[in-house]
């Protein structure tokens, strides 16, 4: 049998030469010769500093760019991770030279810098132009809700936060009268039990206060974008309660406006609301100076509405943009229920045996030219209204309570009898854009060949991007509190992805 030498993976000192440590063509190297070369100018972030004559020399904001854009690329997230890998990484080290920075350094640059970073962000895209990475020809918009650093428990209107915190104190009162009322009996074998307590009413307390001194400071609620209350937040008002596929989160929503040349973000923002329709335009109108006359936009249904179909055109700007229907007259998914998986039937919540099928307004009688609508139980209601919603009309019944109350189908007719007064049912029509030229007409584009074509490519755009910005560079939770300090962080990850896409040109290689 032949005989190997065992590797020997001992700690051992070696002569390093740092600048050899970035080899050409790698993310590093890209990074390292984009800064040092002074294509991204740096002079927004030395307008921070005040030690001009007395105080220690600073980290150069330089270094603290480079080793952050590094460990994003990477996957560190924490400015811990960051400041360690600056200590015992060889490429980190080489980018920061000896003098390692410390974690709390690099938490306060990508905290309190996030205008300068947003001007590094432009000049970076300078470069992409420069390099021919931007082609222009169709940009890609499109989002993802993360977590941010805020509880969900501490969110709600001002009426159920001023309830909580009445709650808190009413509970901390009753636990200290048990106190006083138990101070007068002898020393139970359990002291540790008070102890316990008293952290709690201290908890209690200063979680009441925290509330309070919110109120005070906001004395509004915030007002939504239809006019209705949105939830505010204790710990970081400026985010928001968003529905994902996974469940309602506290967070921000990640915008990104992606070219299809070469997947280049050519605009990214953070935002504290979950309605992808209101950040459609602010993302075009963010991304208007990189278009060029023929450039198309596109996006998924999310952001498909006809006030925004309406603003693009008076804008001129052309685009593509799904509708929620798409699907459903696509000739090329007329299969596509076989494919779905189909419920357990073991976890369906909703099917229980002990609870009556509700009537559907298939049960009704619908006479369209009499407008009458007559119930199972034989009521009659002369005479509907006409609702339109997203193109989709319909003509809607109300019953009268008198007619429901005293209804011996009413368990079957009602999902809550006790405490609905009467049945409404609405008959749809077909959404044939009636009333909305521009759904209308978008329709007819993305039904069209072309119009199909844009739109799988939108896919192939911007899908991969996020799966970079997410899987790769561990963008799974924003760690900041604020809009705009958000907004600074995940624009240094999307810069990070596009230095990447510098670095696969051969960027400062010749």
């Amino acid at each position: 049998m032949a005989r190997c030498r065992p590797v020997a993976n001992q700690p051992c000192f070696l002569p390093v030469v740092l600048s050899e440590q970035l080899l050409p063509g790698t993310f590093e190297f890209a990074l390292n010769h984009l800064i040092d070369s002074g294509a991204v100018p740096l002079d927004g972030f030395d307008a921070h500093y005040r030690n001009d004559e007395v105080g220690a020399p600073a980290v150069s904001p330089a270094v603290l760019l480079k080793v952050v854009l590094l460990g994003y690329s990477r996957g560190l997230v924490s400015s811990r991770a960051i400041a360690s890998a600056c200590e015992r990484h060889v490429t980190f080290i080489a980018l920061c030279g000896q003098d390692a920075p410390h974690f709390t350094t690099v938490a306060r640059f990508v905290s309190r810098l996030a205008g300068p970073i947003a001007a590094v962000f432009q000049q970076v895209l300078l470069v992409c132009d420069a390099q021919g990475l931007i082609g222009r020809e169709m940009f890609a918009i499109d989002g993802v809700k993360l977590p941010g650093n805020a509880s969900k428990r501490h969110s709600g209107s001002r009426a159920e936060l001023a309830q909580r915190a009445g709650k808190m104190l009413d509970a901390a009162i009753t636990m200290l009268r048990r106190h006083q009322a138990s101070d007068g009996e002898p020393l139970t074998p359990e002291p540790t039990l008070a102890a316990r307590e008293q952290r709690q009413v201290e908890r209690l307390r200063h979680e009441a206060q925290r509330i309070v001194r919110f109120l005070a400071e906001h004395p509004q609620d915030k007002p939504g974008s239809r006019g209705a209350i949105r939830k505010s937040n204790v710990t970081d008002n400026d985010s928001a309660k968003m529905a994902t596929d996974k469940g309602v989160i506290q967070g921000y929503c990640g915008v990104a406006t992606v070219d299809a040349a070469h997947q280049v973000i050519v605009e990214a923002q953070a935002h504290g609301s979950g309605s992808e329709q209101a950040l459609l335009l602010p993302a075009v109108q963010a991304a208007r100076p990189h278009m060029a006359a023929h450039t198309v936009i596109t996006a998924d249904a999310g952001y498909h509405s006809e006030a925004n179909l309406q603003a693009l055109a008076e804008l001129g700007v052309a685009a593509v943009i799904a509708d929620n229907q798409r699907r459903q007259r696509d000739p090329r998914l007329t299969d596509q229920a076989k494919h779905r998986q189909q419920p357990d039937p073991l976890h369906d919540k909703t099917a229980q045996p002990d609870q009556p099928k509700l009537f559907g307004p298939q049960d009704f009688q619908h006479d369209p030219a009499q407008d009458r609508c007559t119930c199972p139980a034989g009521h009659t209601v002369q005479g509907g209204h006409e609702a339109q919603q997203r193109g989709y009309v319909s003509r809607r019944y109300r019953f009268q309570p008198n007619q429901c109350g005293p209804c011996a189908l009413k368990a079957q007719c009602l999902r809550k009898p006790e405490t609905t007064p009467a049945r409404q049912v609405a008959f749809h029509q077909a959404n044939t854009g009636q009333g909305h030229p521009h759904t209308q007409r978008m329709r007819a584009l993305i039904d069209s060949p072309q119009g199909r074509a844009l739109y799988d490519r939108r896919m192939a755009t911007v899908e991969p991007v996020f799966a970079n910005l997410r899987h790769n560079k561990g963008l799974r939770r924003f760690t900041l509190r604020g809009q705009k300090k958000v907004d600074g962080q995940f624009k240094l990850f999307c810069l990070a992805h596009n230095i990447e896409k510098l670095a696969k040109a051969g960027y400062g290689m010749r």
